[in-house]
C-alpha cells in the first residue's frame, strides 16, 4: 500500500527552516520519528550592521534613559556608529565616554530645546561653541535648524567660521536656500542634509549632483520605502548617489530611544530591497567612511 503524508509542519529555529512529517497508515499511526531538513536561510545569516547618522541625546532623556540604558539599546539595535549631538552638549559627552567604539560626538548650538528657534540671533552662542570646541573633540556641528536668509546673519557666519577653523562637518536641519547660502560662504564646506531637507528624491537628486561635498540623512522619513519596498524615484536617486546617503533615528523625544531598534530592523527590510552594494553603503559603509576617523584629526 502506498503510504503518504496526511499531516505536515514547518517551523523555523534559530534561523533555520526544518520540516517534521508525521506518516499515517490506515487507522494505525505510525511515528517515524522527527525528519529535520535543515537550510541556512536569510535569517541566519548576520544582520546588516547600521551607522545611525542622526541622534540626540538631550536633556530631558538623561534621567528617563541613563547612560549605560542608551547604550544597550544601541547596541541591542546592531548599531555599529553613532552620529550624537545632545541639548546640552553633556549628553552626549557621557555617552562617548562609556562608548567611545560606538559614539560620534557632534556639537549642538542649543542648551536647550528652547533655543532651537532663537539661536541664529544669540550672540551667547559663538563664546560657548568655542569654550566646548576647545575642550572636546567632534565630528561636526549640528543637527542645527536653519532656514533662507537667517544662514546670513552674523552668529550663523561665525559659527561656519568655527567650523571651518576646526575642518567639521555641518550638520543643517534647512530648506535649499540655507544650504545654498551655507556653501556660498564656504564652497569647501561638508554638509550632511539633515532629513534630505524634507524634498522629494529629484530635488535631492540636484542639489548632491551639483555639490559634491553634500549627503544625506534620511531621519524620520517613510517616504522613501513602504512595505520592505523601495519607492521607485527614491530607488533611481539612491543607485545614482550609493555614496552620499545614511540612515538615520532622530531621536528628538526621549520616547524615541526606545524605536532605535525598530527602527534599524525596519531600514534594513527596505534596504534588503536594493543591491546588496547599495543598501550596504547607504546602512553603515558611507557613515563610517564619512565620520569614522575624523576625530582622529583632531
Amino acid at each position: 500500500m502506498e503510504r503518504k503524508p496526511r499531516k505536515s509542519s514547518v517551523s523555523e529555529r534559530g534561523g533555520l527552516t526544518c520540516i517534521s512529517f508525521a506518516d499515517y497508515t490506515g487507522g494505525m499511526r505510525l511515528v517515524l520519528g522527527s525528519l529535520l531538513a535543515c537550510f541556512i536561510t536569510a535569517a541566519g545569516a548576520q544582520p546588516l550592521p547600521i551607522f545611525d547618522a542622526h541622534l540626540h541625546y538631550s536633556h530631558d532623556a538623561w534621567e528617563s534613559v541613563p547612560v549605560q540604558d542608551a547604550i544597550a539599546i544601541m547596541r541591542k539595535a546592531g548599531i555599529k556608529r553613532a552620529l550624537i549631538s545632545s541639548s546640552g552638549d553633556e549628553g552626549q559627552q557621557r555617552l562617548y565616554q562609556a562608548a567611545p567604539d560606538l559614539v560620534i560626538p557632534e556639537l549642538r548650538p542649543y542648551r536647550s530645546r528652547g533655543e532651537i528657534g532663537s539661536w541664529v540671533r544669540d550672540e551667547t552662542l559663538i563664546p560657548y561653541l568655542q569654550d566646548r570646541l576647545s575642550k572636546y573633540k567632534y565630528a561636526g556641528i549640528g543637527e542645527f535648524h536653519l532656514y533662507g536668509a537667517d544662514a546670513d546673519l552674523p552668529v550663523v557666519r561665525r559659527m561656519v567660521e568655527l567650523a571651518k577653523k576646526h575642518n567639521l562637518f555641518l550638520h543643517a536641519h534647512s530648506d535649499i536656500d540655507a544650504v545654498e547660502r551655507l556653501f556660498k560662504q564656504w564652497p569647501q564646506a561638508r554638509i550632511l542634509w539633515a532629513h534630505s531637507g524634507f524634498e522629494r528624491p529629484e530635488r535631492v537628486a540636484e542639489m548632491l549632483r551639483k555639490h559634491k561635498n553634500l549627503w544625506c540623512d534620511l531621519a524620520f522619513r517613510t517616504d522613501h520605502a513602504s512595505g520592505g519596498k523601495v519607492d521607485p524615484a527614491w530607488r533611481t536617486t539612491f543607485l545614482q548617489f550609493p555614496d552620499r546617503f545614511m540612515v538615520g533615528t532622530d531621536s528628538y523625544v526621549p520616547e524615541r530611544w526606545h524605536y532605535i531598534p525598530e527602527h534599524a530592523d525596519w531600514s534594513r527590510r527596505w534596504l534588503a530591497d536594493l543591491p546588496r552594494d547599495v543598501a550596504e553603503r547607504i546602512a553603515w559603509k558611507n557613515g563610517e567612511e564619512v565620520f569614522g576617523s575624523l576625530l582622529q584629526q583632531h
